[in-house]
């Protein structure tokens, strides 16, 4: 992870975009912009909390360890959005661990001047509040699908929310490129089971694939596999 020299336009992530005008020069006087490649870590499970990650470009997933050897992928975060938030509290390690999945920019707060912004911008804790809120409800919803969901039924679970956070590109595919294993990390379930059911949803013409891109052909059959029992 390499510091950016060049800094960014003090709107391209929540902060800058939620805090007061006032606020800005304390940002840019207190952040720093770092660029990280393809596989780079933010942060990592257990280590101390030392402050927010802002993503102004890029795309990161949020992750914790399943066992020695697999890893369960908790969420995906593109431009705009917060990750190591899940460190806050009175715990002052990372519970989880942050990796980019693609060239990435983030913009960093130590996390006193994060609190102090917390509580000079209410707004921006007020939307934060309302960010948590979202994100329990949604780790609601995926243990709860885990637990009773199909395998079949919990990829095109993923697959339907992929959609709905990152929209469609101009050619009809979802607008993220993830490989094979972090959609089956995402999913709980195994490389193999994953490929076999993707390809029983292409033969069915549920979806189409394009190499690592992936399109929704038929969401009402896509739809009513979220919906069948196992």
């Amino acid at each position: 992870m390499t510091l950016k020299k060049i800094k960014c336009d003090l709107n391209s992530c929540a902060l800058c975009k939620s805090c007061k005008k006032e606020w800005l020069p304390a940002i840019d006087a207190n952040r720093k912009v770092f660029q990280l490649k393809k596989g780079d870590i933010l942060f990592k499970e257990g280590e101390a909390v030392k402050g927010m990650f802002f993503i102004t470009d890029g795309l990161v997933k949020v992750h914790k360890k399943w066992d020695e050897e697999k890893e369960m992928i908790l969420r995906f975060a593109n431009k705009g959005a917060i990750v190591g938030h899940r460190g806050l509290g009175g715990d002052t390690i990372y519970p989880v661990s942050g990796t980019a999945l693609a060239p990435t920019t983030v913009c960093f707060v130590h996390m006193d001047f994060f609190t102090a912004s917390l509580k000079v911008n209410t707004d921006y804790l007020y939307e934060l509040m309302m960010f948590f809120a979202a994100e329990l409800k949604e780790s609601e919803k995926r243990m709860r699908n885990l637990a009773h969901m199909n395998t079949k039924g919990r990829i095109a679970y993923a697959i339907l929310s992929l959609q709905q956070k990152f929209g469609i590109s101009e050619d009809g595919f979802l607008n993220i490129v993830l490989t094979r294993q972090d959609i089956a990390s995402y999913t709980g379930t195994t490389y193999e089971t994953l490929f076999k059911m993707m390809n029983e949803m292409a033969e069915e013409d549920i979806l189409k694939f394009a190499e690592k891109r992936i399109a929704i052909l038929d969401i009402e059959k896509l739809e009513a596999l979220v919906e069948k029992p196992e």
